[in-house]
């Protein structure tokens, strides 16, 4: 099975309601999705969406580093020489983690459907569903309770809240949600790097003193400040978790023998695709750490990428998936079942992806 061409093309899905953290506001999700053709028929998918204020990949940016670079290293090649692909991929341009992570997965696709073999299988095939939480959203303290009322009626049992927009409110909007949902609800928190080590320690005892059972709180302090993460870490009642901390392999280890997180999450946007997101979870069962995969703003072709990862490793055991529910329609066939909260993994080759919808993709 030999690659014959890579297509680039960009799908627009509109959100339920409108995305807010303490770093954007987002109202659709605007991705580019690749397509790996091959001399057999055979297509593989992956997808990326410009996180620029995370990542720093743009949508140009993501076109021209596949088009400049990742085309000219991998057409030609045989899908068969797997690890030699991923090297190459990897190698061939630095950074731009989010044009890696889709055509990464596109190539595990290819994979899978050569050897017949769904990809949760292939690396290692723990279980074949997971439960996700879902994101409430940045915005005053009733309209999140609102929000959180709702996301307990379609049977979610775990909140993630982003805060850290406005510090001193967030114990109010947190107050709001715990009053509303079931005593029983997790609810776990995502400043989104808003927080300075001192604040972060503050707010979040304040917040287990005045009974809000906080499961854990997603990146707190700026991504760089890795001497921050381990001050917040050793002092909050609130376990911790690295996110945009993490991009590589190399960070991943650097945040387990500081323990400066009590957590890890993988995303593939950040460490540029499932190989390297395997090589953080081997340091996670290594360490003893265990992760959270997560997505960003993303439709269900990279997000279902991710649900193998999370169904074939049991060292992850947070789930935050919830990039197609949060879409107002689903243009892509095949891939993972998600029934609000329950995802199931498809048994299909490669990552189960059939198509898109007519009239979905515009091609580039």
């Amino acid at each position: 099975m030999k690659i014959t061409d890579i297509r680039l093309g960009m799908i627009s899905v509109p959100l339920r309601v409108p995305f807010k953290t303490a770093l954007r506001s987002v109202n659709s999700v605007e991705d580019v999705v690749v397509e790996i053709h091959t001399d057999t028929g055979a297509v593989g998918y992956g997808e990326a969406p410009p996180t620029g204020v995370i990542t720093g990949d743009t949508t140009g940016a993501i076109i021209g580093a596949i088009n400049d670079h990742m085309k000219k290293t991998l057409i030609g090649k045989d899908v068969d020489d797997f690890e030699d692909l991923m090297i190459a991929l990897q190698k061939c341009i630095l950074k731009n983690t989010s044009a890696k992570a889709a055509v990464d997965m596109a190539l595990w696709d290819l994979y899978g459907q050569l050897h017949n073999i769904p990809v949760y299988k292939l690396m290692g095939g723990a279980r074949k569903s997971i439960i996700t939480d879902i994101t409430i959203s940045v915005n005053e303290p009733d309209e999140m309770a609102r929000d959180a009322e709702d996301a307990i009626r379609r049977g979610y049992d775990c909140l993630k809240v982003k805060v850290g927009k406005e510090p001193e409110k967030d114990i109010a909007r947190l107050s709001a949600i715990r009053q509303i949902v079931p005593a029983e609800t997790a609810i776990r928190i995502d400043a989104n790097q808003g927080w300075t080590p001192k604040e972060a320690v503050r707010i979040l005892n304040g917040m287990q003193e005045r009974g809000l059972n906080i499961e854990f709180v997603e990146q707190p302090v700026p991504a760089h400040d890795f001497e921050g993460l381990k001050y917040v870490t050793d002092r909050s009642y609130v376990p911790v978790l690295a996110d945009e901390s993490v991009f590589s392999p190399e960070d991943a280890m650097k945040i387990m023998q500081m323990r400066a997180a009590d957590l890890v999450n993988i995303k593939l946007m950040k460490c540029g695709g499932l190989y390297n997101a395997l090589k953080i979870a081997s340091a996670a069962e290594v360490y003893g750490v265990e992760c959270m995969i997560g997505c960003m703003l993303e439709a269900k072709i990279s997000v279902n990428a991710a649900v193998h990862l999370a169904c074939a490793k049991q060292i992850i055991t947070k789930i935050d998936l919830d990039g197609p529910v949060l879409c107002s329609e689903d243009p892509i066939l095949g891939g993972a079942v998600f029934q609000e909260k329950q995802i199931t993994v498809s048994d299909e080759p490669g990552l189960g992806i059939r198509g898109i919808e007519e009239g979905k993709i515009r091609y580039l």
